[in-house]
């Protein structure tokens, strides 16, 4: 049966007339206008927040309601005077092009710099490959092979032109936005040095090269070693973890590219929610959740674009 030829059912309703009288074994809360009921039970703790309705996504608050509860600031944050350093997945370049086109000042406005976090800067795509840029940067620390390429495949060298001008980039930056989008890699068998992409066809050598699932601990300890060289070097600067919610195009692994990317993006979920609770004390640090955003709100995000309220000033 096609997917189009089977009826969405809608989510199980659990309302109640506002009038109805109250059950000693239940709660009551609103939501999406009405009276809803839940069994009494279970203890709930201090913090109990109910799947939404799919009447709820239509509310005019519902991305901060129901998806940014909890992760949103309380105050705008990112002024036009900010210096912002954004990279990571594809997702990261068009949230550089939004905010160069409304005035932000990302790479401090110049985008012409020699940097490879400007120019492939949406092909640092995995944990391993954001580490490498900050501990490159501010450690002078090198990967032992070459393991940088440009979206054509080109040979990106540790040039120490490009290493400084990164480097000043992130001594400059107020603001970083970090957009992580998968775990599967390509890695060198001999120094376990992880690529940033895949690897050129006509470079691959299968006693050299291979392919692994980064786990979890490994994508937190990537992430915890990016904050912690952020903070070294730029201790009141705000840092925004984001989980890109572009799926994987393709999957190396013998299983369908639909549960893999399931996996591939559950890990990376995980490891920047265990970054979060263990620093929750540093008001300075954020997860922007717009991988929750596109996969839950936009009804239909891969075959349409979606008018999604504007909701920049939430951070910005």
């Amino acid at each position: 049966m096609a997917s189009d030829d089977i009826p969405k059912a809608p989510t199980r309703d659990f309302a109640v007339p506002e009038n109805a009288p109250e059950q000693p074994d239940l709660i009551y809360y609103q939501m999406a206008g009405k009276k809803r009921r839940a069994h009494v039970t279970w203890y709930r703790g201090e913090n109990t927040n109910f799947h939404p309705m799919r009447d709820s996504l239509s509310e005019p608050n519902a991305i901060e309601d129901y998806i940014g509860l909890g992760w949103f600031p309380d105050a705008p944050f990112i002024s036009k005077s900010d210096y912002i350093t954004a990279f990571g997945s594809c997702f990261a370049s068009e949230v550089t092009r939004y905010l160069a086109n409304n005035g932000y000042r990302v790479f401090g406005g110049n985008l012409g710099l020699n940097a490879y976090v400007i120019r492939c800067g949406e092909g640092i795509v995995n944990t391993a490959a954001l580490r490498q840029q900050f501990e490159w940067a501010m450690e002078k620390v090198n990967p032992r092979a070459l393991v940088w390429h440009d979206r054509n495949g080109q040979l990106m060298t540790y040039s120490e032109e490009v290493r400084r001008n990164t480097q000043e980039i992130f001594q400059k930056s107020d603001v970083f936005i970090l957009t992580l989008g998968l775990s599967e890699v390509w890695y060198d068998k001999k120094t376990e040095d992880i690529f940033w992409r895949a690897i050129p066809k006509d470079s691959f050598d299968p006693d050299r090269h291979g392919f692994r699932l980064l786990s979890v601990d490994e994508n937190r300890q990537n992430l915890e070693q990016v904050y912690r060289l952020i903070r070294t070097h730029r201790p009141d600067a705000h840092v925004i973890f984001t989980l890109s919610p572009v799926p994987l195009a393709a999957t190396f692994r013998p299983v369908s590219c639909i549960t893999a990317n399931s996996v591939s993006k559950a890990s990376l979920r995980v490891a920047v929610d265990e970054l979060m609770r263990h620093n929750d004390e540093d008001s300075r640090l954020h997860y922007y959740p717009s991988y929750e955003i596109v996969t839950n709100f936009v009804e239909d995000p891969w075959v349409r674009t979606c008018a999604i309220p504007d909701r920049k000033q939430s951070i910005l």
